[in-house]
């Protein structure tokens, strides 16, 4: 594990430990002006939606990404791509650049090894043209050539790379949020090394965690009591039955790029996204 003086050569760790202050998602104040009720309203048709949506197993996650590449025509690193950008945009919507409190606006985004890495490649590439200062800790490189593609483009943005994970102190002094893009819908099993012991260390910190479709370690049916606790959730294409066991503030949905036949045909009851916008909070 690295510690501070290794992180930051130049001897900089900002102090603040503060977290941001962010108003609870859903509730609405008796004491709200009128101007605040149709945002209240909005709140409640939102949570409404989120009940009707259907959310999805392991398997039928899976037969739908299939079906994307076989059917549909997307190609892997399209849809890589639409995702990555929807998990930049939640972030910036529950984690604005002004309301860090942090001198700079630091994220550490730790990527696994899988596609759900590739959609934290991508969502640090954007927010770095967001306006934040990401940081990618990436330890099990895959030898295909998207992944070196993705890897290079962040390296070309100027986003350091980490060799090491950060020790839980460093991760609190240093950072605003941390991304967990570790596994997505298709991870079996028990957690294996570097990952165990990263997720060990994110179960410590004091800062907020936004998990790329699940949380890394969950079952992706049956959650994981004892595992990891986001403050956030960015489900893609739709929620997996996990996410109803979220119990973090923030639950967006990402990915607007779903057919309307294929919606139909496995009954995902989609909410529509607002104007242009390519995540919902839910």
């Amino acid at each position: 594990m690295l510690n501070v003086r290794a992180l930051f050569g130049i001897g900089f760790l900002v102090t603040s430990r503060v977290a941001a202050s962010f108003s609870q998602a859903g509730t609405c104040s008796l004491s709200a002006a009128a101007d605040h009720h149709k945002e209240c309203l909005g709140s409640r048709a939102a949570s409404t939606m989120a009940h009707s949506i259907k959310y999805l197993g392991q398997e039928e996650a899976q037969h739908i990404d299939e079906e994307l590449f076989s059917e549909y025509g997307f190609s892997v690193d399209q849809l890589m791509e639409l995702a990555g950008l929807s998990c930049a945009t939640a972030v910036a919507r529950a984690y604005p650049v002004a309301s860090l409190t942090k001198a700079r606006p630091t994220l550490l985004v730790v990527c696994g090894p899988g596609n759900n890495g590739g959609d934290g490649l991508v969502c640090a590439r954007h927010l770095k043209l967001f306006g934040y200062e990401p940081t990618i800790l990436y330890p099990k490189r895959p030898n295909k050539p998207l992944f070196q593609g993705l890897t290079t483009q962040c390296q070309k943005m100027e986003i350091p790379f980490l060799t090491e994970m950060p020790e839980v102190d460093v991760i609190d002094e240093a950072y605003n949020l941390v991304i967990d893009a570790i596994f997505g819908f298709s991870f079996k099993g028990s957690v294996r090394e570097p990952f165990g012991s990263i997720l060990d260390v994110l179960k410590k910190t004091t800062v907020p965690i936004a998990s790329i479709d699940i949380p890394s370690g969950w079952d992706v049916e049956q959650g994981a009591a004892d595992g990891l606790q986001p403050d956030t959730l960015i489900s893609l294409t739709a929620p997996k039955k996990a996410a109803s066991m979220f119990r973090g503030r923030y639950h967006f949905l990402g990915g607007r790029f779903v057919p309307p036949s294929l919606e139909r045909k496995y009954q995902l009851n989609l909410p529509p996204y607002p104007n242009t916008d390519c995540v919902l909070q839910l």
